[in-house]
């Protein structure tokens, strides 16, 4: 499996492209907006999209995900049930901050703690992880080790908690309960900014350093 991230919209909000080597088949986590240039990824990548995964509710993340269902005919899958209320909301939001038009769409599947996710011949793990949003999950490939965090983690930073329904004890334990028992040598891909390790995380960033816990 390989990986392409594609920043859109204002946010810059890194959505990846996930292209299986075996079947071509593909999944995107995360379009938040600029459907030409997702289209033009997946030209470049000689890809077929298989589906949309979603990491949280917010507009920067999800804001093209309705569209490129209609487009693709593709199934959306994700966030977690708990992030209803984002996604009710996102016209609003997209509004507010100056985005494209979007509308409030319903997922084909919800996810929960201990669902996976496949497209091609690949299989992601899905692990709950809230504190940014209620219902924020990370998309995990066990066998590259490779993880998609949206807005759980950043290269020296932790997401916001500050949003409706966040909360910052609940961001910290996802992180350090969910996210560092997979091991150091996981690589992920934040939702904005650059990629990192858990290694490299529990060492240096500030905020979940393992030596301001011990």
């Amino acid at each position: 499996m390989k990986c392409a991230i594609v920043p859109v919209t204002a946010f810059q909000q890194n959505c990846s492209i996930l292209v299986c080597e075996v079947t071509r088949r593909a999944a995107i986590v995360d379009p938040g907006g600029d459907l030409p240039r997702l289209r033009e990824a997946l030209t470049q990548l000689d890809a077929t999209l298989e589906k949309v995964l979603l990491t949280h509710g917010h507009m920067d993340h999800c804001g093209a995900a309705d569209v490129v269902r209609k487009e693709f005919g593709v199934p959306i899958e994700g966030p977690h049930r708990e992030d209803k209320f984002w996604i009710d909301q996102i016209a609003e939001s997209s509004r507010m901050y100056g985005l494209p038009p979007a509308e409030p769409f319903e997922p084909d599947r919800w996810l929960e703690q201990g669902d996976s996710v496949t497209f091609g011949a690949q299989t992601l793990e899905v692990l709950h992880c809230p504190g940014h949003t209620p219902g924020h999950v990370v998309f995990y490939h066990r066998a590259q080790q490779w993880a998609w965090v949206g807005d759980v983690l950043f290269q020296g930073s932790i997401g916001r908690s500050d949003f409706p329904r966040g909360d910052y004890d609940t961001l910290i334990h996802s992180i350090r309960e969910k996210l560092w028992p997979l091991g150091d040598a996981v690589q992920f891909v934040p939702g904005h900014g650059p990629t990192s390790s858990f290694g490299e995380e529990r060492q240096h960033n500030a905020f979940v350093a393992d030596k301001r816990f011990g």
